[in-house]
């Protein structure tokens, strides 16, 4: 399980964005790949692609072509991602990872609606609910879902982290 990767990816990115970065990489692993496709489809990323430690250029990025994934280069690899911003202010301004490593946070189908509706759960599980613009990330059987989606699909999961403006 990659917990301690989503942690560090959610401060990285968060971090990336304070100091108005368009582009940064993280380490290239599923957890992290699965996280900012999510991110990206929730709109608060540009773009995503895989590479090596040079960044992809810019003005090429829609004809990038990522080296070959091999077991010679893996350690390499890296993510590279595009953060928007949006009137000068990042889309993206908090990122927060919720389960850790010493403490996995699970929650069913009830606590994810009552979280989503921006309620804060009551139990052995204390998640805020969600304000206005934020999405919380999911891990199901189905991959990394925003919350919605998950509530949609009726499945629960292990919470990872939740971004907002």
């Amino acid at each position: 399980m990659g917990l301690p990767a989503i942690a560090n990816l959610c401060s990285h990115l968060q971090n990336a964005s304070k100091a108005r970065l368009g582009l940064t990489s993280a380490p290239h692993t599923k957890y992290n790949l699965k996280v900012v496709l999510a991110l990206q489809k929730a709109g608060f990323l540009s773009f995503v692609t895989r590479g090596g430690a040079t960044p992809p250029n810019p003005e090429t990025l829609s004809t990038y072509e990522p080296e070959p994934l091999t077991t010679a280069n893996i350690a390499r690899q890296r993510l590279w991602v595009g953060l928007k911003y949006s009137d000068n202010a990042p889309v993206l301004r908090k990122m927060q990872a919720i389960s850790t490593p010493k403490r996995p946070i699970t929650m069913k189908l009830p606590d994810l609606e009552r979280v989503a509706r921006g309620w804060d759960t009551n139990g052995r599980v204390n998640v805020r609910g969600l304000n206005m613009g934020e999405c919380l990330f999911v891990s199901t059987s189905k991959g990394v879902l925003e919350v919605r989606e998950a509530i949609e699909r009726k499945m629960g999961g292990l919470v990872l982290c939740r971004a907002g403006p």
